[in-house]
């Protein structure tokens, strides 16, 4: 049993002086010791396991008389309990020193994220984004918080300030906290649900993207006007125009065309073989060459460099320099908006399967049990799809004269008539 010694008054404490152990009574066996130097810390002498054992409690004054005292009867407790305070001190430390070595926080667990998956991202400026939005959004709200702490409320002072002024950002936004939030978690920095999950979640929270922002879609030339505008798309020079050209023509994305490599095309076989790091689906896409699309890379033919279409520097063409063709021809569309041309024209005026068209567009079966059945990729009617499509191309409005049935009837007529009078 620690000494119990006559209660001291807080302000008798402060005037002790003497090195040594002073018992001050109040819990037995608490003590204030005075070094030689001066300094003094709380001590309390116990019994632990029949050993005598001094356990420090603090230094004074930062800890004061009644905490001191609270802090002793909690040991004493501990004792009488069957716990050793000394271990249970010890324990204490350690996890403490555990958790500080496994912190980590919001920032940290995004630069992780980033730094993971940076190679996969084949544009550089999309780590870029991801830097940006984070950094002016998010790290001044949770940047510093343990990534385990990040809750609901947090993620909304993220997003609320700027879903409505700036929903394309927002949406963005929430989507990377979601994705840095899983990663942690994968990493066994974090526990629970994801608070920035959108589905089943936030959407009870934050209006609907689509609500507050309608979908813009690409603005698209009317199929009908696009064999005109193609012939007049065939008298403009340049690289640029060609590029353009062979968009149309092949219905692939600007990017693709842009970076297309004479390497990847097999003009005798009539095939342009995409490899999957270059498409948006990471997935390889066989190309039908038409007879058009043929005549237009052998019209461009091969120099030096590998690249189908290149600059004036000899670099991959930039995709302003194919919107600038469209707005020196005073054009009001964008280069992605013929493909929505030709889906418009494929899905209106022929009776090719859908599967084809989309496989023609390079997208993914929405049905996945349809998806699970067409293991192919449709090749051979494809190609027929895009002979279709540069015949249709080919057509001016002198060409594709359209015949109404009253006409026809009356042309009918016409020829019987005369036909009898040749008769009699």
């Amino acid at each position: 049993m620690g000494r119990k010694a006559k209660d001291i008054s807080p302000l008798a404490l402060s005037k002790l002086k003497d090195a040594g152990m002073h018992f001050v009574g109040h819990v037995a066996g608490l003590a204030l010791r005075i070094s030689d130097t001066g300094a003094r810390s709380w001590i309390l002498r116990i019994m632990v396991g029949g050993k005598r054992c001094d356990i420090g409690l603090g230094a004074y004054p930062s800890i004061s008389l009644s905490v001191a005292k609270d802090l002793a009867l909690s040991m004493r407790q501990q004792v009488k309990d069957g716990i050793n305070p000394l271990e249970a001190k010890r324990n204490a430390q350690s996890r403490l020193r555990l958790e500080q070595a496994s912190f980590m926080s919001f920032k940290q667990a995004a630069e992780g994220y980033i730094f993971a998956h940076r190679a996969g991202w084949k544009n550089p400026k999309h780590a870029a984004q991801w830097e940006s939005t984070l950094n002016t959004y998010a790290y001044p709200v949770i940047g510093n918080l343990h990534v385990k702490d990040v809750a609901m409320d947090h993620v909304l002072k993220v997003l609320e300030p700027i879903w409505i002024e700036k929903t394309e950002t927002a949406s963005r936004l929430r989507g990377r906290v979601e994705a840095i939030l899983d990663w942690a978690k994968v990493r066994g920095s974090r526990t629970g649900e994801n608070p920035a999950r959108w589905k089943g979640n936030l959407e009870y929270l934050l209006q609907a993207k689509d609500n507050i922002s309608p979908v813009k879609h690409h603005k698209a030339l009317d199929w009908k006007d696009c064999p005109e505008f193609v012939q007049k798309l065939r008298a403009v020079e340049g690289m640029s125009a060609r590029a353009l050209e062979l968009c149309i023509l092949t219905n692939c994305r600007s990017g693709e065309v842009r970076g297309a490599l004479w390497s990847e095309i097999d003009l005798n076989r009539a095939v342009w073989v995409i490899p999957a790091h270059r498409m948006k689906k990471k997935k390889e896409h066989r190309v039908p060459l038409s007879h058009s699309a043929l005549a237009l890379l052998k019209s461009v033919g091969q120099k030096d460099s590998d690249l189908v279409f290149s600059g004036d520097t000899g670099k991959p063409l930039t995709d302003m320099a194919l919107l600038m063709v469209l707005r020196r021809m005073q054009v009001d569309v964008t280069v992605h908006g013929f493909r929505s041309t030709f889906r418009d024209w494929a899905g209106e005026t022929t009776a090719f399967p859908r599967e084809v068209i989309e496989h023609a567009m390079a997208h993914n079966l929405k049905d996945k049990s349809e998806a699970a059945y067409a293991r192919g990729d449709l090749f051979t009617k494809r190609a027929a799809l895009m002979k279709a499509w540069s015949e249709f191309l080919k057509n001016t409005p002198s060409m594709a004269e359209v015949v109404s049935i009253n006409k026809q009837n009356r042309t009918k007529k016409d020829g019987q008539a005369k036909k009898g009078k040749v008769g009699k």
